[in-house]
């Protein structure tokens, strides 16, 4: 037998015989989450590749055959679509109420966000409280009474009667956001500023706004893919096919145009490939502002 051995004061540790406990990896994943990743992914792909693929098919082909490739490729579809004047009137409305509606969202969510986030004053988390509850007030909720506020204030029919609820509906998901990713700006920083005769408003716009940059654009984006992919308030409110919204065009060409099954799949797939691009341009600056928030 031999002996034990014993450790030496200043001397590393003797290796032992005993076995040592082996970690887990977890690099790999179970193969019930990969299914059901992929029964997700399938999910929420699927219609959208059905709906590209279907506007390049012709109603011969989708009757004979609802699910299938295209044989051959129709583009005709695509080019009556883009080559229709409605069609892009319809874009430039929902542009101009997307980007309206992200400008007053960053706007205005990044100056209320401020004082909640590096002021310290009585009742300061009671009206976070407030911004955080309007997270549970949907906009179907205030529906009517909006609509009859708007009316009274002749919004009706107005590009800007659609955007500024919808700016209003966004600032308390752009207040939560932003609120963490300020405060995570160090004390330092600001003290510094004040030292060299930079004011609070200096502060603000000088090196606050830049250093919050990717927390912008995280509430930029979802603020313009939400309001291009609005419907109920659109069609409240914009009653005047002149003024008429992409979500809302995609609605009167179906019922205009409800024989051509391929045209409005054309049609419908031209409507939602810019907001899908726009989303997938800038999902990484969205998972950074997320993850800024999230630290903070």
């Amino acid at each position: 037998m031999t002996a034990p051995l014993t450790a030496v004061p200043g001397q590393p540790a003797p290796l032992t015989d005993a076995p040592r406990r082996r970690r887990r990896s977890f690099s790999g994943g179970s193969p019930l989450v990969y299914a059901a990743a992929l029964v997700v992914v399938a999910a929420t792909l699927g219609p959208v590749v059905y709906a590209i693929l279907g506007g390049f098919r012709s109603n011969a082909q989708l009757a004979a055959e609802p699910v299938g490739l295209p044989d051959p490729w129709v583009t005709t579809n695509y080019l009556n679509v883009l080559t229709s004047s409605s069609f892009w009137r319809y874009a430039l409305n929902s542009t101009i109420v997307a980007g309206i509606t992200t400008v007053v969202v960053a706007v205005f969510g990044v100056m209320a966000a401020y004082p909640l986030a590096r002021y310290r004053f009585r009742g300061r988390e009671a009206l976070f409280l407030v911004f955080t509850l309007g997270l549970l007030f949907p906009l179907t909720v205030a529906i009517i009474p909006l609509f009859l506020m708007l009316r009274d204030l002749d919004l009706t029919n107005s590009l800007w009667g659609v955007a500024l609820p919808q700016a209003a509906f966004a600032l308390p998901m752009t207040i939560v956001i932003l609120r963490p990713f300020l405060m995570a700006i160090p004390k330092e920083l600001e003290e510094a500023a004040m030292l060299d005769g930079t004011s609070r408003i200096g502060f603000f716009w000088r090196i606050l706004l830049p250093l919050s940059g990717p927390g912008l654009v995280t509430v930029g984006v979802l603020a313009f893919v939400a309001s291009w992919n609005s419907y109920l308030l659109p069609l409240l409110i914009l009653s005047d096919p002149a003024a008429q919204t992409l979500p809302l065009g995609v609605a009167t060409f179906s019922s205009e145009h409800a024989q051509d099954t391929a045209g409005v799949l054309a049609f419908t797939s031209l409507a939602m490939i810019p907001a899908l691009v726009f989303f997938l341009a800038m999902e990484k600056r969205i998972v950074n502002g997320l993850q800024g928030a999230v630290k903070g």
